[in-house]
């Protein structure tokens, strides 16, 4: 499958790169920026497609890394044009939006992924298999968190086309919260007083399901620059797994009590791997191999409206009802 990434920033680099180490059928690139497009290119060494339709002619695989506020219309586009999408995160900045894609995909027969890539993160899926093997037992407790410096000038502080910290940012969380408790039916969120004339923000979300278990995400743009700190936490009543970027294993775990340790310390996922990489070749494994996707359309949905039931709470400082 030939593949063509639209939009070469940041996390177009990323895919490229990822794309170059597996050794994928990488072959050109678009940005409406030509200097830009000029650098990326350059660096893969890839064709540089003149306009999006020429992309879409020479591509079975359009991978979607422009700008939040682009999604809607380059993913319809290329599904009209009978191509699959990988879609970077978010999907888009409305449900409605949203759902355009996912009705776009269903009518053209093609296939989408949304690029959620904390689910690929060896540590947090390492944890996820824990849980969804009942290894913890009844998990009643997730507290997630992901914090760093705040963007640089650009698209991302304009929320109209981000969506903000907690649709760009804290749903990556929200997301990992949903693939282990399922739906919440409520959440409550705070966030830190404005500064006038600056995009930092930090949020701590609650998250409520119906069953009495409890997510705490929190997330935030406000860290001194080069600083990007992650965590989890999940506590079970038969055990707990926690880890954190601070410290130096890929993982920790607190055995239940009459359980034997293990003999010897061993780390229970190898950072080696890189989940970009990861994440890009389970999608082209999927699509070659008509397979489902680790996570489907509609999860990328969900965590959107998540992650704008968290900024509506945020806003508002009132608990958002989430709709099932």
């Amino acid at each position: 499958m030939k593949i063509g990434i639209v939009g070469t920033g940041t996390m177009g680099r990323v895919h490229a790169a990822a794309y170059r180490r597996m050794g994928a059928e990488f072959v050109g690139a678009y940005d409406r920026n030509p200097e830009k497009l000029a650098a990326f290119v350059g660096a893969y060494t890839v064709d540089p497609f003149k306009s999006f339709e020429e992309l879409l002619m020479r591509v079975d695989v359009v991978d979607v890394t422009a700008p939040t506020y682009a999604h809607e219309e380059l993913a319809v586009r290329a599904f009209e044009a009978g191509k699959d999408v990988i879609l970077e995160k978010p999907l888009a900045l409305t449900p409605d939006s949203g759902r355009r894609i996912l009705e776009a995909a269903r009518e053209s027969g093609r296939r989408l992924f949304v690029a959620m890539v904390v689910r690929f993160f060896p540590q947090y899926r390492k944890a996820a298999e824990l849980v969804h093997a009942g290894k913890l037992g009844r998990v009643g407790v997730v507290r997630l968190k992901r914090v760093l410096f705040p963007p640089g000038p650009g698209w991302y502080r304009d929320p109209e086309k981000s969506g903000g910290m907690p649709v760009d940012l804290m749903i990556h969380d929200l997301d990992y919260a949903r693939w282990l408790l399922g739906d919440p039916v409520r959440v409550f969120a705070r966030k830190s007083p404005p500064v006038e004339g600056e995009v930092l923000e930090h949020v701590q979300a609650l998250l409520s399901f119906p069953d009495g278990r409890m997510a705490l995400v929190e997330g935030g743009w406000a860290y001194p620059a080069g600083y990007f700190r992650t965590a989890l936490d999940i506590a079970g009543d038969r055990g707990l797994v926690e880890w954190s970027s601070d410290q130096p294993p890929p993982m920790a775990t607190l055995f239940p009590a009459g359980e034997p340790a293990p003999e010897v310390g061993l780390p229970m996922a190898g950072l080696e791997e890189d989940p970009y990489e990861l994440e890009l070749r389970h999608a082209l494994e999927a699509l070659e191999r008509g397979k489902p996707f680790d996570v489907a359309p509609e999860d990328a949905l969900a965590a959107l409206e998540l992650a704008l039931a968290v900024r509506e709470s945020a806003a508002s400082g009132r608990p958002v009802e989430v709709a099932s």
